[in-house]
């Protein structure tokens, strides 16, 4: 028996009032289930070893990895802009992401759909899109006989009361598919832990590394967005495909790994 954390990253807007604008209508969580021991023996180290190698890391003021920052080559990743450092790094990266031992869930809420549905929202988009994630890590822990917990980075003040009482919710009532006596057995803690970008947590890092391409490829799946090139994201996509998406007993992805929700 082991203990399981699962690591959740946002991609998207949750805000109800812009749903009909293309660049607000979807909202994705991606969650990087990754076992306790191995965190700190192997991927902890193995990134800071990474950061090390191509950027300015000092222990006091760590290198955070993160997308956006990478994506626009902005301070510690201005280095990035000469295409041979580059090259070598997403290289290096690339091998890390399929070494690497981890599951994948990636939930995209396509909020005009949903609202042109069911006409009400039952539930906070963030809160529905968790609770869904959440379901498949109970059942990934149930049916492997192992423990687990969660773990999202910080949005502020009282977005993280708000996950937290969500977090607290389905704890203590479970959800449709799922009572709450089987939440209780298999998740450690009755509370969402909430960590900052700052704290150098790697599951979060590695959340956040492959968030943006997972959301991009549900939305391609589903014909929902133009396609236009992303070779590295599509390269991380192959990974996810190839080991790292969660999956049935016959090996299918849809509905496991990946999940589109009206």
């Amino acid at each position: 028996m082991s203990l399981y954390r699962i690591y959740i990253d946002e991609t998207g807007n949750h805000d109800l009032t812009h749903a009909d604008d293309p660049n607000q209508r979807f909202l994705a969580l991606t969650g990087v289930i990754l076992e306790s021991g191995y965190i700190a023996g192997t991927l902890q180290p193995e990134m800071e070893e990474i950061k090390r190698q191509f950027f300015q890391h000092d222990p006091d003021e760590p290198v955070i990895f993160h997308r956006k920052e990478m994506v626009n080559r902005r301070p510690p990743f201005q280095v990035l802009q000469d295409t041979k450092v580059e090259k070598r790094f997403n290289q290096t990266l690339l091998a890390a992401l399929d070494r690497w031992e981890y599951q994948v869930i990636t939930v995209v809420l396509d909020k005009k759909a949903h609202r042109d549905q069911y006409s009400v929202w039952r539930y906070h988009p963030y809160h529905y899109c968790m609770a869904v994630m959440l379901e498949r890590f109970v059942l990934f822990l149930h049916y492997a006989n192992h423990h687990g917990d969660v773990m999202v980075e910080s949005r502020g003040g009282k977005e993280d009361e708000k996950l937290k009482d969500s977090y607290r919710r389905l704890y203590a009532n479970g959800t449709d598919p799922i009572p709450a006596e089987r939440w209780q057995e298999r998740m450690t803690s009755r509370e969402l832990k909430v960590k900052p970008k700052s704290a150098d947590i790697a599951g979060l890092q590695l959340a956040d590394l492959i968030a943006h391409p997972s959301r991009r490829e549900i939305l391609l799946d589903n014909q929902l967005i133009a396609d236009t090139r992303d070779i590295f994201g599509d390269k991380i996509c192959a990974i996810l495909r190839a080991n790292k998406y969660m999956r049935s007993r016959s090996g299918q992805i849809q509905g496991y790994g990946k999940k589109l929700l009206p």
